[in-house]
């Protein structure tokens, strides 16, 4: 009997401590999203993908949010990651398969798009300009609609390549790549 009770005793311990061991996180404010391109789910045969968190305006300005002339991490949270499944030339550069991060510095007029070597890093706290591998300034336009949270859409550019559309508040960007070789 003592065998059975010192058993039983165990299993309720055991049973009380993986019950109480699984914590589980909160939902993340800034929710994480993937944009890419061929837009279809169903096409596996991926170009281009980008990976990002979304912030929220929640009634605060963009320029407090993404400051124009600092380079910002371009949504939230981890650096925003573009992984490019071929090789495609942004302005003068070229681009080859692999990942990269994506950072940006906005601009009233214009945005400074910088794609970066350095990966698994937070933000834009530990941006280092040495390892930029392109720069390119595109246009700010400004759209009628607000965008509550910050969005990036991947569209076909005819068969040149992909254009990366980023849109905030009433900010509207567009980031034309080329494929290489084209």
């Amino acid at each position: 009997m003592k065998k059975i009770t010192t058993i039983a005793f165990a299993f309720l311990i055991v049973l009380s401590t993986s019950m109480t061991a699984q914590e589980f996180s909160e939902l993340n404010k800034s929710s994480m999203d993937i944009a890419a391109y061929p837009t279809s789910y169903k096409d596996a045969n991926k170009q281009m993908k980008i990976i990002y968190s979304r912030p929220q305006l929640k009634g605060r300005s963009l320029s407090k949010l993404a400051p124009n002339g600092k380079v910002w991490r371009t949504g939230a949270n981890e650096a925003t990651e573009l992984v490019l499944y071929t090789d495609y030339t942004l302005g003068a550069k070229t681009l080859k398969a692999g990942t990269y991060t994506l950072a940006t510095i906005p601009g009233e007029k214009e945005w400074t798009i910088i794609i970066n070597s350095d990966l698994n890093t937070w933000g834009s706290y530990y941006y280092n300009e040495k390892n930029d591998v392109a720069r390119i300034k595109v246009p700010v336009k400004t759209a009628n609609e607000s965008l509550e949270a910050f969005s990036i859409a991947l569209a076909d550019d005819g068969n040149k390549g992909v254009t990366m559309h980023l849109g905030w508040d009433k900010v509207r960007v567009a980031v034309p790549f080329v494929k290489a070789n084209y």
